[in-house]
């Protein structure tokens, strides 16, 4: 009995002492909250360090979280508050903390010209809060605002519509007046085609070569091909063997006479 009764007490003890410990660190953590709230307006960098204290001491207490969050939407780093508020949201558990982070989010949003997101987190305001008028009168100037950006993004979604639409009629003109220009360009090759012939459909340039007197294949057979001859050429070729034969059998027949004895007459 007296072991059950120490037991027990030793439990006890036990419990106290954290509970205490819980209660110092939350003491602890609120009073950098306040010393925070104190110099917040004087110096933003000095203030924040508490408020992370106090975050640091006791990572559940919302409060730290939400001035926190305060601070950076009073100079203006609303992406910052935004993250903030949102933590606070989390950890919150009371409604009346939820209530505060879930209306700070809206505001951030705000700022950031979110408002269809805005009007949600409003929305999550007014269920932890609905009697506080600030909140529904914040939630309606948002509804409003998100209205009037949707108006707008339908508006631009029609005008890009329109602007497509446009464009894909003039490719489709300029394919036409191509095509068109390309028909031109053919009826005037083939008019052009038409022109050099006669009536029987013959090259006029081969009739005129007939009235000269001129074989039809003449030109062709007169202009030389690559890798042959042309008629002259071959004439030429043949006049230079000639006359290089001809040298040659004169140089012969020039050795014959200079070797060949000559028969003197008797003189008696």
């Amino acid at each position: 009995m007296k072991q059950n009764i120490l037991y027990i007490l030793l439990i006890l003890t036990i419990t106290v002492s954290f509970a205490q410990q819980k209660d110092k660190a939350l003491q602890r953590s609120n009073d950098f909250i306040y010393e925070g709230n104190t110099i917040v307006s004087d110096d933003f960098v000095a203030a924040e360090m508490e408020y992370r204290k106090a975050i640091s001491k006791k990572p559940s207490n919302t409060t730290g979280t939400y001035n926190l969050g305060n601070a950076y939407y009073e100079t203006g780093n609303f992406d910052e508050a935004l993250l903030r508020h949102i933590e606070a949201a989390k950890s919150a558990l009371t409604k009346a903390e939820k209530h505060k982070a879930f209306h700070n989010i809206g505001n951030a949003l705000m700022k950031r010209k979110q408002c269809k997101e805005a009007v949600e987190a409003f929305k999550n305001a007014l269920r932890n809060d609905p009697t506080d008028e600030e909140s529904r009168y914040n939630f309606m100037v948002a509804k409003k605002c998100a209205e009037e950006q949707q108006k707008n993004e339908d508006k631009n979604k029609d005008k890009d519509k329109k602007d497509e639409d446009k464009k894909d009629e003039e490719d489709k003109k300029d394919d036409g007046d191509k095509k068109e220009d390309e028909k031109d360009e053919g009826d005037k090759d083939k008019k052009e085609g038409d022109d050099k012939k006669d009536e029987d459909g013959k090259p006029k340039d081969e009739k005129e070569d007939k009235k000269k007197g001129k074989p039809d294949n003449e030109k062709k057979k007169q202009q030389p091909q690559p890798g042959k001859l042309s008629p002259q050429q071959v004439k030429n070729l043949l006049e230079a063997m000639s006359n290089e034969e001809k040298k040659v059998q004169q140089k012969i027949n020039a050795k014959k006479a200079k070797g060949k004895k000559v028969r003197a007459e008797k003189d008696w």
